[in-house]
């Protein structure tokens, strides 16, 4: 376990220690979870260290992998993933998914094994080139530092300045993706993509994704409006409007940019029916779908009663093989691949 105080973070040094002082109850708990908990005062305890993997080739799928540090001064590192070259056909180029990891913008990595593991698979599944982004994590860095690393990404990716991209990527079939805070990511690159005309995206796949708001919505249960806005709080402390900041509530009545500028031509919002996010991700989907908005949404949902582990938020990524992973692989390699 290790601890962050977003008190050491700001002020000075003489200062801080008075205020927490100052502040009654100063460490109560307000989040407890199994891979973080948030304290009143703003401290965080990472609960466990993910499992780091080194780029390079996986023998299971044939997909090599490398490190390409973007920005050493703030740490931005993305990690391509190449499928094996000789599956393809002659002079035939890959598509090209960005990706952006989840974790509540708190925690995880693009060099986890979680991640590297998934992301291996997409590529080898869906035959596509993968730039995974390591943006950088709130509370020590608080948004936008993650939605701005991730958008200098996106534009390096499509940029074919790396060598691996400009041999074997085609620039002109982009596409975006994430799960959970991931997820939320893609809606904030969309809209900048729209803002700063470009660049062009083909399609964006958003898993499980992070979003919230200050009043319970159709199917939303009890305990997931408090649980969205602590973590919210704590990866975004400056948004003056709170948890219904738009970049958390896309759907709020007021102040968030109109879905019909989504800078896709088309989307896939996937998600399951005992994921804590479920309703979140169904408003999103049909406020997308009824917009004016020109592109092409589709929904998948996973469904089950969750009465296993496998069936909740990102079961996926926790357990890979299960039958119904296996089943949301597939609609993303279909997706993917225009079906």
């Amino acid at each position: 376990m290790y601890r962050i105080s977003i008190q050491s973070l700001i002020g000075s040094a003489d200062a801080t220690p008075s205020l927490v002082a100052m502040e009654p109850h100063a460490d109560e708990v307000v989040f407890d979870g199994p891979y973080f908990r948030i304290y009143k005062n703003g401290k965080v305890d990472r609960l466990h260290r993910p499992l780091l993997v080194a780029a390079g080739v996986d023998d299971a799928t044939g997909v090599v992998s490398k490190d390409v540090v973007l920005d050493a001064g703030t740490g931005l590192f993305v990690r391509v993933f190449l499928p094996k070259v000789q599956d393809q056909e002659t002079g035939k180029k890959l598509p090209v998914l960005v990706y952006f990891h989840g974790g509540g913008f708190i925690i995880e990595s693009a060099d986890s094994a979680t991640y590297h593991n998934y992301l291996n698979s997409v590529a080898a599944a869906a035959g596509v080139l993968v730039v995974s982004v390591n943006y950088r994590l709130a509370p020590e860095n608080p948004l936008p530092a993650g939605y701005d690393d991730s958008w200098a990404a996106l534009q390096w990716a499509v940029s074919a300045q790396d060598d691996w991209i400009a041999e074997h990527g085609d620039t002109a079939r982009v596409f975006v993706a994430g799960d959970s805070a991931g997820g939320n990511i893609v809606h904030e690159m969309l809209l900048r993509a729209s803002s700063n005309k470009g660049p062009r995206i083909e399609g964006a796949i958003v898993l499980h994704p992070f979003f919230g708001g200050s009043t319970a919505i159709d199917g939303e249960s009890d305990d997931a409006v408090p649980k969205g806005s602590k973590l919210w709080a704590v990866a975004c402390p400056g948004a003056a409007n709170g948890v219904d900041d738009p970049r958390m509530n896309p759907t709020a009545p007021a102040g968030a940019p109109a879905l019909e500028k989504l800078g896709c031509e088309r989307l896939l919002v996937c998600t399951a029916q005992e994921d804590w996010l479920v309703a979140r991700g169904r408003a999103y989907y049909g406020a997308v779908a009824a917009s004016a908005w020109r592109g092409s949404a589709a929904w998948h949902e996973t469904e089950g009663e969750g009465h296993t582990e496998g069936e909740g938020h990102v079961f996926f990524l926790r357990d890979p093989g299960c039958d119904k992973a296996k089943q949301l692989m597939d609609r993303v390699v279909a997706f993917i691949s225009g079906a």
